[in-house]
């Protein structure tokens, strides 16, 4: 199914769609803003679909001929913008695929959609290119424009689009979506939720991947010795994390949660708000061998170390410290 009641989340978007549909007032150009996996693809194809079906009401009807055309990836009326090279979508790209076949009139539907999926990647010669046709488009264009980095389009491209911004969807809604949709358990969806700051795409990736598991496996098996372990174990445990093919970042963000499970133990005593709770006898260990300040600055040592990486200092050398900063203050 692919209708409006699939979207997770993002209200405000459904409101601007349903309102173009029903007051017929679709512009010729818009911009779908979120962070990678936020679900963009998903709304624009959600959209093209209802600009497309065939009873023309505020939401595809998944039945008619369009519909199910639109469904399975082949409305002749539906472009996917495709490129050559991985990371940039070149002026040809733009020419061959949007300028050069938009004059051609709709093959069977109302409106001719292009969408233009990592728009960030467009080259300034393709957005030039692509800003002709945005200047003077037939009456039947709309084109779908989604991108994880609006800041890399030209002024000119976003004052002729409107722009939707997704937005983080709430933690409840997506843990509800994980276990109802994806049958995960109740506390391995407490932990994707917490990893997933909103982003249901992040949330599904991370519940059906057996490499974060893995990763955070070894984070935790790591945290719950830290203290008693020689700075050559400590050398080898980074060495090991940089065999795992997960984002850095990931990684940080286990322990973080940890440690902030670890303060939020600490101070209330409270199980239930605990990501980590099926941890919970190394949780209280943590809790009470680890003051206040001391998890406070391990908090703060893992900020500093993702600024660190960011910059691409020594990643051995940021690890390593920021180790010996948490068996200090365990």
């Amino acid at each position: 199914m692919a209708g409006f009641q699939d979207i997770i989340g993002q209200e405000q978007i459904k409101e601007h769609m349903r309102n173009a549909l029903s007051t017929g007032k679709v512009s010729h150009a818009y911009i779908i803003n979120g962070e990678k996996s936020s679900g963009k693809e998903f709304i624009a194809r959600v959209f093209a679909m209802a600009l497309q079906c065939e009873r023309g009401e505020t939401e595809p009807c998944q039945e008619c001929h369009s519909c199910k055309q639109a469904l399975s990836d082949n409305h002749p009326d539906i472009i996917r913008v495709m490129h050559e090279k991985p990371n940039s979508i070149s002026v040809d790209d733009i020419r061959a695929q949007v300028n050069n076949d938009v004059v051609i009139k709709p093959y069977s539907g109302p409106h001719k959609i292009y969408i233009i999926n990592e728009a960030e990647k467009m080259t300034i010669q393709a957005q030039n290119a692509l800003l002709k046709t945005l200047e003077e488009p037939p009456e039947y264009t709309v084109i779908l424009l989604l991108t994880s980095n609006i800041d890399s389009l030209l002024p000119t491209i976003l004052s002729r689009c409107v722009v939707w911004n997704m937005k983080p969807v709430a933690d409840e809604l997506v843990k509800k979506f994980l276990m109802q949709e994806m049958e995960v358990p109740d506390y391995k969806a407490d932990v994707c939720v917490a990893f997933a700051r909103g982003n249901i795409g992040r949330a599904k990736a991370l519940a059906s991947s057996e490499e974060f598991e893995n990763v955070k496996a070894e984070a935790l098996s790591l945290l719950k010795y830290i203290q008693d372990m020689e700075l050559s174990e400590i050398i080898a445990a980074v060495k090991k994390i940089t065999e795992y093919k997960l984002e850095i970042n990931d990684y940080l963000d286990i322990i973080a949660i940890w440690y902030r499970d670890a303060l939020l133990f600490k101070a209330t005593r409270d199980v239930n708000h605990l990501v980590f709770r099926e941890e919970l006898p190394a949780l209280r260990r943590t809790a009470q061998r680890s003051s206040y300040e001391g998890i406070e600055t391990i908090i703060k040592a893992l900020e500093k170390a993702k600024k660190r990486l960011d910059a691409n200092v020594n990643f051995e050398l940021t690890m390593e410290l920021l180790m010996l900063t948490i068996q200090e203050n365990s």
